[in-house]
């Protein structure tokens, strides 16, 4: 049963280091799999197969932001900086989560705001993501600027074993997106 919290304030930070995060992220992404997110992942998730995903995470391409209530853990989001010489500008948005207790609240929001902010700091100009046809994500990421580039069918097999397909978007980004980002997240 899905238990809607009212969230009062969202910090969010980057993690540098998911040491003393693991079993809050694990727990974050084991939820979102369980409630059928199409984020590489089938239910059931296993504890020890979350740690190890986390674990792999970063490294010196991704960036990982975390939502926190309370300081609490409810919601993530990964930029992935492109390494090929011919993809410097670019990076790509990943793995966005929001804890289903926390949802309806702008943490998914608030995630890409600064998710977008930090690409800007990394002298990034293009992001791109992709995201399952009729997820609700589809409309945050259109409320948000992105247009979408393409569609693949049959991309991501759901838990039931259909095949769904996938939407890619991408959104050019540029200084004054930076300093509007600013001014409305002070």
């Amino acid at each position: 049963m899905e238990v809607a919290v009212l969230v009062t304030e969202i910090k969010i930070e980057q993690l540098f280091s998911i040491e003393n995060h693991i079993d809050e992220l694990s727990e974050l992404i084991i939820q979102i799999v369980e409630e059928g997110a199409s984020i590489g992942f089938l239910p059931p998730m296993k504890q020890l197969d979350a740690n190890k995903y986390w674990e792999s995470v970063l490294n010196p391409d991704v960036i990982l932001l975390v939502a926190k209530s309370n300081n609490q853990i409810v919601g993530s989001v990964q930029l992935h900086l492109s390494g090929k010489q011919n993809g410097s500008h670019r990076a790509e948005i990943g793995k966005l989560m929001t804890h289903p207790n926390f949802r309806r609240n702008g943490i998914g929001r608030l995630l890409m705001q600064e998710a977008e902010v930090n690409a800007i700091q990394e002298n990034k100009s293009l992001l791109i993501l992709d995201t399952r046809e009729g997820d609700p994500s589809n409309k945050l990421y259109t409320s948000l600027g992105y247009i979408q580039a393409g569609r693949i069918p049959t991309y991501a097999k759901s838990a039931n074993g259909e095949l769904a397909a996938t939407i890619f978007y991408y959104k050019e980004l540029n200084q004054s997106d930076y300093n509007n980002q600013r001014f409305q997240n002070e």
